[in-house]
């Protein structure tokens, strides 16, 4: 048996794809955004190693960003957020799904509070981002121009 891979190459049936997989389950908890960093470093690295450094660097700080906030209000103990990386010729697209319908909102301003800034982030880093249902949770996404 012969299969195709996205990039249209043919592998057999007994050997794996080679390289980073273009997506990855990370436990819910502390480590998640650190481990999704990094993950999302080695995909760029090897779906677009000619990526600018200041891409590479709003990709990774997105990435963070959405993990943190998915792992924080999207998750219970035990559960799983699913990052997605996909490279495009004029775009670098990430996905973070969890378990929970509730869409992230925006914090309003605060000096006093450590937190909530994620989302203003996103949006000053990001060409566009948004918030799709799933059957049993979201995805939240965005898209950074390369």
């Amino acid at each position: 048996m012969v299969t195709m891979r996205p990039n249209g190459l043919r592998n057999s049936c007994c050997r794996p794809p080679s390289g980073v997989p273009g997506q990855a389950l990370f436990p819910s908890g502390d480590d998640a955004p650190g481990a999704a960093r990094r993950f999302a470093l080695e995909v760029l690295a090897q779906d677009a190693p000619d990526l600018a450094e200041s891409t590479c660097e709003d990709v990774r700080l997105i990435v963070s960003e959405l993990v943190t906030n998915a792992y924080r209000y999207g998750t219970e103990p035990g559960d799983s957020v699913l990052v997605v990386v996909s490279v495009a010729a004029e775009l670098v697209r990430v996905e973070v799904h969890d378990p929970r319908r509730k869409r992230p909102a925006y914090k309003p301003e605060s000096d006093e509070r450590g937190r909530g800034r994620g989302l203003f982030i996103v949006e000053a880093l990001a060409a566009d981002w948004g918030v799709d249902d799933r059957p049993f949770g979201k995805v939240v996404w965005s898209e950074v121009a390369r």
